[in-house]
């Protein structure tokens, strides 16, 4: 039996569990899905220790993804995100992966209908999310527009990624006059019914990814609804990184509808 699992503190509400093991399920592969949750100090160990035992991958979440990439080797994309969201032991040696960026291409194309190349793309976010977020948006062929809160940072991480400029949100109105995608990459709408995207600025031939995906109707998305916008919710990019992995380790097509129904179904069990 393989052994695939989670590395995190905390991991006790993963959705990853139920998703990856549905995949097992409708694949016919021997496989479990485990969690740990090492603590800080213990991380080198802890990967290290997965490998003797034999463990055949492991995705990493926070907030681990940065301090892992130290750990392993790592791929040209995960090298220039700065993170790592998946391991694989296959090989010779433990090799760090980001399928954090696939994930949001994947759901912004198959589920929104973009075609992201030579489109003009806005990401809200230079955080963890926004910067695998740009580097998949860039990759794909779209010029990336970065804007958050703090302007340098933004400015920071637009000098990394090709084709970006960086901003601050006061002129979120006149990058969004333009585009044909935006993505939502920060927390706000988590906590609070609250959006950090001005209503009047959405308009009709946008495609909104809003990384959130509790709830998986924000107000962003409502937001960009009434204005005529595509709308995608955060489920499907967890979806689709979670489903880049699972091809990744297993080297076979990921059963996506048996992974989004597990993935939902714990979605609505959870509210």
């Amino acid at each position: 039996m393989q052994v695939f699992g989670l590395v995190g503190n905390p991991v006790g509400h993963s959705l990853s569990p139920p998703m990856h093991e549905a995949a097992y399920e409708t694949r016919d592969i021997d496989a479990r899905y485990v969690t740990f949750e090492p603590a800080a100090d213990d991380l080198a160990a802890a990967v290290e220790g997965a490998r003797a035992l034999g463990v055949s991958g492991l995705n990493v979440t926070v907030p681990y993804k940065e301090r892992v990439r130290d750990l392993v080797a790592v791929d040209d994309l995960a090298a220039r995100i700065g993170a790592v969201n998946t391991v694989d032991f296959g090989g010779d040696e433990p090799t760090g992966h980001n399928t954090d960026a696939a994930g949001a291409r994947r759901a912004l194309e198959v589920q929104g209908d973009a075609d992201l190349d030579g489109a003009d793309a806005v990401v809200v976010g230079a955080g963890g999310a926004g910067r695998a977020v740009a580097h998949g948006l860039a990759d794909g062929g779209a010029a990336v527009a970065i804007a958050n809160r703090t302007e340098e940072r933004a400015v920071d991480l637009a000098a990394d990624v090709p084709s970006a400029t960086g901003h601050g949100l006061d002129v979120l109105p006149g990058l969004l006059g333009d585009a044909t995608v935006l993505v939502n990459a920060t927390s706000v709408g988590m906590e609070a019914d609250e959006t950090p995207v001005p209503a009047d600025a959405l308009h009709g031939d946008l495609v909104v990814l809003d990384a959130v995906y509790a709830p998986l109707e924000t107000r962003l998305l409502r937001d960009a609804a009434t204005a005529g916008a595509t709308t995608v919710d955060g489920a499907w990019m967890l979806l689709y990184q979670g489903a880049e992995a699972f091809e990744l380790w297993t080297g076979r097509r990921a059963p996506v509808a048996a992974m989004d129904d597990a993935l939902r179904t714990r979605l609505r069990d959870d509210r």
